[in-house]
């Protein structure tokens, strides 16, 4: 695999933001590491960061470099601030910056495919909420979805104690029946146009309630969901393990 840390402005921010990225290369001379060749441009997985972390994270606490190295697969980790992958009350166009201006700058600077089947999201906590949230609002864009341990219940009544709240982000407001709040996406998503649905959380995990209110409410609108629960708490031991189930579903194709 190549590594690489990309720093660029960005214009939806107006500030100065980075990127680490992993591309694929066959290395078939490199000791412990395999490697893929692909027909064409690699499918590209976008992989989401939580509430405390960066763009950096999942490489620090994860093998996922190893893990997708012999799967010619592309993986572009943003960075995206304590921001719930939203265009913030007080703060930086977030949502903006990763559905609109993220993947053109990927398709600027890296040889990757753009078609929806090679085009999947994940990510953990905050992150599998914006990945969710991600694939609801721009279902014509992904093949797959996939939370860990993910915050996707962020409005209503059951809000306050399914996940930790961010006044930044929504100045206090409630974000329930808005664009950001996924229970409200799913009662207006059409079955048919969306991608594959995969969330993961630990029992001992404070989020798994959330998990399983939005997949009885996916389940009441006819959205699959594949769903499963481990032991495990909110914890990077459960992620590096269950991010491997991850790529295992993706529905990727083969060197």
């Amino acid at each position: 695999m190549a590594l690489l840390t990309c720093h660029f402005f960005s214009e939806a921010l107006q500030t100065s933001t980075a990127a680490t990225v992993l591309l694929p290369e066959a290395a078939r001379g490199q000791i412990g590491m395999g490697g893929a060749d692909l027909a064409g441009p690699p499918p590209v997985l976008y992989l989401l960061h939580g509430l405390s972390d960066d763009e950096s994270i999942w490489l620090r606490r994860t093998s996922i470099e190893r893990y997708v190295a012999d799967r010619g697969l592309a993986v572009v980790m943003p960075r995206g601030g304590r921001s719930f992958y939203t265009d913030e009350a007080y703060g930086g166009a977030y949502w903006t910056f990763l559905s609109e201006e993220l993947p053109r700058v990927v398709q600027h600077f890296f040889r990757v495919s753009d078609r929806r089947e090679d085009t999947f999201v994940a990510g953990l906590s905050m992150g599998g909420y914006g990945a969710f949230k991600w694939a609801l609002r721009q279902p014509e864009r992904f093949a797959a979805a996939a939370s860990l341990s993910g915050a996707l219940v962020v409005g209503g009544p059951r809000a306050t104690e399914l996940h930790v709240r961010v006044p930044h982000v929504w100045a206090g407001s409630d974000p329930a029946g808005t664009d950001d709040d996924l229970l409200a996406l799913l009662e207006r998503a059409d079955p048919a146009t969306l991608p594959a649905l995969y969330a993961t959380c630990g029992a001992q995990d404070f989020l798994v309630d959330a998990q399983h209110l939005f997949v009885e409410q996916a389940t009441a609108r006819g959205v699959p969901v594949e769903a499963h629960v481990h032991p495990g708490d909110h914890e990077w031991g459960y992620w590096d393990r269950h991010i491997r189930d991850v790529l295992d579903w993706l529905p990727l194709r083969r060197s």
